[in-house]
């Protein structure tokens, strides 16, 4: 006699969905090397995993753009989970910051060739507002990981002094020869190093601005100072 029949619960059917995609993405990135980002590579991973072209369309029914946003986040959460193998506490915040990025680019490295013929994909104009997004979360997920809890203006502030930072790095490591990359960590560091000065001096402002006299307080202060005394002579 046969037990029960399980039902396939929503998150069972998301994690199910979200698996089939990320096999599909690792092995199409061998082919995205000479393939580019098209539909010939994700069919290839997919025959690779002795899965039909049907499975591609059913794991990315939005094309490429849709393939190449999920690699974008397969790679953050790779990220992610080396990040957290790590003790973030004893570095200081520009050192979390600058180690989110190298992880972010080591992981990939096997796959240096797709990332190049990635910026090509999102290079094209229509794929503009999916760059940015592709871009902006990674960077979000970076200073998350370092600890930055910020919902007020320095949010966005943070966020959009990474991503030059970030794209640069890209492609500086695009072409770097050096052993161990090591040319791209110099840029990274001295990038960062310069950008994250700008919050610092920003906050220096403020406090500076916040110490001058109050312009309203000034008013009253001259007002009293011009006002005729009691018993003057107008």
């Amino acid at each position: 006699m046969t037990g029960p029949v399980k039902r396939m619960t929503a998150d069972d059917a998301r994690a199910r969905h979200r698996d089939l995609r990320d096999r599909l993405i690792a092995a199409a990135l061998e082919n995205v090397a000479f393939d580019g980002w098209s539909r010939k590579a994700l069919e290839q991973g997919a025959k690779d995993l002795g899965l039909l072209p049907a499975d591609v369309l059913r794991a990315f029914p939005g094309g490429m753009a849709d393939a190449a946003d999920h690699f974008a986040d397969w790679s953050d959460r790779r990220m992610l989970a080396e990040l957290a193998k790590v003790d973030l506490d004893a570095l200081k915040v520009r050192e979390r910051v600058a180690l989110g990025v190298r992880l972010r680019l080591e992981l990939n490295a096997p796959y240096r060739e797709a990332m190049r013929r990635l910026l090509s994909f999102l290079a094209l104009p229509q794929n503009a507002p999916l760059a940015a997004r592709m871009t902006w979360r990674t960077c979000d997920h970076i200073w998350y990981a370092a600890g930055d809890r910020a919902a007020d203006f320095n949010h966005y502030t943070k966020r959009g002094l990474l991503a030059p930072v970030y794209t640069s790095t890209i492609l500086y490591w695009l072409s770097d020869s050096s052993e161990g990359f090591t040319d791209t960590w110099g840029y990274l560091d001295r990038r960062l190093s310069d950008v994250l000065k700008i919050p610092m001096y920003k906050a220096k402002a403020q406090q500076a601005l916040g110490r001058l006299p109050s312009p309203l307080g000034l008013l009253k202060r001259l007002k009293a100072a011009t006002r005729p005394r009691s018993g003057s002579v107008a």
